[in-house]
């Protein structure tokens, strides 16, 4: 019976937070900015006065289980 090699232990990978912090806050900017679209653009707090930006949206909001009717 032959006996199994035992694999080497190495060094942990570092995840360098100081590089990643500013792409973190762009994401969840970004994620925010969906969200509000998503969720809130329509009538009364509406940014824009078309209703293109909640017909675009559609589908998503009633995905996402936001009521718009």
């Amino acid at each position: 019976m032959t006996q199994a090699a035992v694999p080497a232990i190495g060094e942990p990978i570092r995840i360098p937070l100081k590089e990643i912090a500013p792409w973190a806050a762009f994401v969840v900017l970004l994620a925010m900015i969906v969200l509000y679209f998503v969720s809130t653009e329509q009538g009364a707090l509406a940014l824009f006065s078309n209703s293109y930006v909640h017909e675009f949206v559609h589908d998503g909001r009633h995905l996402l289980a936001f009521p718009c009717h």
